[in-house]
């Protein structure tokens, strides 16, 4: 074997890892596509609103927070009023201490819920109408509900890949 002939094979076994690896994470990013696209079509069969004609906005506050679900378009008068319902039916069942909605779209237990459902006698939960949507506006004096809101809040911003408040119109909050 010619010295030339080793170094490619050599050259050709280190590529191998990094081949694999990068196949890995296209493997990883199609599942992860798969399953975003899968609680999208979950999403719209629960809260009967198209997931990719409306947007999230999921805010921690000091008191707890807020979920803001807008339509993309003011001319999307039926897909606004199936927000609306959506937040109002949310804000009931959360108040009652459900969370089988959440466990419906992400087809997982959410974190946070058992905290929440288990303080739900401390904390109120509002649902407002926006011009292109609605919000539900959690609020606690509760350290331990205020913890468990921020999980829940933290775990439905990262799987909606959804904004906090910087994607509000002025921060607003």
């Amino acid at each position: 074997m010619t010295r030339q002939h080793a170094v490619k094979i050599f050259t050709f076994a280190l590529m191998i890892p990094f081949v694999a690896c990068g196949r890995g994470r296209e493997s990883a990013g199609h599942q992860s596509d798969s399953a975003f696209a899968a609680m999208q079509v979950r999403g719209q069969t629960v809260m009967g609103v198209d997931q990719y004609a409306s947007a999230h906005v999921v805010e921690d506050l000091e008191d707890g927070g807020r979920i803001v679900l807008d339509a993309e378009n003011l001319s999307d008068t039926a897909g606004i009023v199936a927000i609306r319902h959506h937040m109002r039916d949310i804000a009931t069942a959360f108040r009652a201490g459900d969370f089988a909605r959440p466990f419906q779209v992400h087809g997982q237990v959410v974190p946070g819920t058992a905290g929440m459902a288990a303080r739900r006698n401390t904390i109120t939960y509002e649902a407002t109408d926006r011009p292109r949507g609605a919000e539900v506006r959690i609020r606690t004096t509760d350290s331990v509900a205020v913890a468990a809101i921020h999980a829940f809040l933290a775990f439905q911003r990262t799987a909606h890949h959804a904004a906090g408040h910087e994607a509000m119109p002025g921060g607003v909050r």
